[in-house]
């Protein structure tokens, strides 16, 4: 180390003895193993801790301000990674001096090129490296001012808020740099073409020349298309997940299909399927020789989701589909916040009435608290109240059917749906259509739809 560097951590030894406020384990942490033993060993496990505890929180905060920064929960964690690797450089600098700490990380910079990919501009990018940097600083400052001798505090805080800015300062020129790179190889690529002809053809403007747009994408627009959305919480993966969006439509029968990846671990496609499927017998009826069952089996083995659309003729169905199949994903993003079991094949038909009704979670909560009253209490005795008497409703009443698919006595059932109805104050056939409703919604999006949007979870 050099004289430097021991000036340095003379001065910062406070650094040294950072430690989070929960409790965290180094597992936690979203960067490569070897990084984490790195750093652990040359600025101590507590640091490295509290600097997993803060990235959480940085990283939070940058998605609540910068929604486009965010993109799924696979986009979500390679932005975890790339922050927990700057805010481990900072410690380095802090702790051991500038020259000491590594070069901007390749997860950082995948991170910047992936916002090119997606069409994220530039200065929403810089607007969420300013976020970053004023939580992380804010954080470094406030632990300063603990850790630090009263005495000494005023210099020290004046030295580290300058330090830091001058580490944000050349990690933004870095990521600059690295944007206007990719930039100017990816706008002249072709799957930034077909990017941009389906982002418009998605918008409501008009579609313009179908033909030559059909030919540019080497898809028939003006055929019948099913749109499926598949994601995964893995930021890696992308040509697993084209493999499984192809599967899943071929599945449908659909002859040509279209992908076009929008993130880490999401993408979207369309595939051509026969006419008579927006008549079909139900959502999943499948035409081609690979079984649903087959597909779903491989998704979960996957740990991959999709969420379909209808189908629809022309460019309209082809935007309505997507639109569909992204409803879809919501609800179940929705239900995975509820502690929903996923499932790892939802088709918007099958969902249609609660989504629509989570359009607005606010409203969609109110009718649910109204209609069941005490029965919206958040208690395990509660909820097989609500479980069991939203199948009864929906098997008409028969206790042989809700025995079978809750697995649990006829007898059960008896004493739960008798229970329900004395909650709920009113005869079962009272509102039958609104309590049946309300319970669907608890059912599917949980705490969503029972505690109120203000309130504290």
């Amino acid at each position: 180390m050099t004289e430097t560097g021991r000036q340095a951590e003379r001065q910062r030894a406070w650094v040294a003895r950072l430690c989070p406020e929960g409790e965290v384990g180094l597992d936690r942490a979203a960067g490569p193993r070897a990084l984490v033993e790195e750093a652990v060993a040359r600025i101590g496990a507590g640091p490295v801790r509290w600097a997993i505890e803060l990235n959480s929180v940085v990283v939070r905060r940058i998605v609540d301000e910068v929604p486009a920064l965010g993109g799924g929960t696979a986009a979500v964690e390679m932005l975890r990674q790339g922050n927990e690797a700057t805010t481990l450089r900072a410690l380095f600098t802090l702790l051991e001096g500038p020259a000491t700490a590594p070069p901007t990380g390749e997860a950082t910079l995948e991170g910047i090129r992936e916002f090119v990919r997606r069409g994220v501009p530039l200065e929403q990018v810089l607007q969420g490296v300013r976020i970053g940097h004023a939580a992380t600083t804010e954080a470094f400052l406030r632990a300063c001012a603990e850790l630090v001798d009263p005495k000494a505090a005023v210099a020290e805080v004046t030295a580290i808020s300058r330090e830091l800015f001058s580490y944000v300062d050349d990690l933004s020129d870095t990521m600059i740099r690295t944007y206007l790179a990719e930039y100017d190889v990816w706008s002249t690529s072709a799957a930034a073409a077909r990017a941009d002809i389906v982002r418009s053809l998605l918008s409501d403007a008009a579609p313009g020349d179908v033909g030559e747009a059909s030919r540019a994408l080497g898809y028939d627009l003006r055929r019948t298309h099913e749109a499926v959305v598949v994601w995964s919480d893995s930021p890696n993966g992308g040509s697993t997940l084209q493999a499984a969006a192809i599967e899943v439509l071929r599945a449908r029968g659909a002859t040509t299909t279209l992908v076009v990846p929008v993130a880490s671990g999401r993408l979207w496609a369309w595939g051509t399927v026969p006419a008579n499927a927006t008549r079909g017998a139900g959502p999943w009826e499948t035409v081609a020789e690979t079984s649903w069952e087959t597909v779903t089996e491989r998704l979960s083995q996957q740990r991959i989701q999709a969420a379909l659309g209808t189908p629809g003729d022309g460019v309209a169905g082809f935007r309505r589909s997507h639109r569909e199949a992204e409803s879809g994903e919501s609800i179940e993003q929705l239900r995975r916040e509820a502690g929903r079991v996923p499932r790892h094949a939802t088709a918007y038909a099958d969902v249609a009435p609660v989504a629509l009704m989570a359009n607005d979670l606010e409203a969609a909560g109110d009718f649910v608290r109204r209609e069941l009253g005490g029965l919206s209490a958040r208690s395990a005795p509660m909820e097989a109240l609500r479980t069991t008497l939203y199948h009864y409703i929906g098997a008409e009443r028969s206790l042989v059917d809700v025995a079978r698919r809750l697995h649990v006595a006829r007898g059960t059932v008896t004493y739960r749906v008798k229970r329900a109805q004395e909650v709920l104050g009113h005869d079962l056939d009272e509102r039958r259509f609104a309590l049946h409703t309300a319970l669907a919604l608890a059912e599917e999006l949980g705490d969503a739809v029972l505690l109120p949007r203000d309130a504290d979870q």
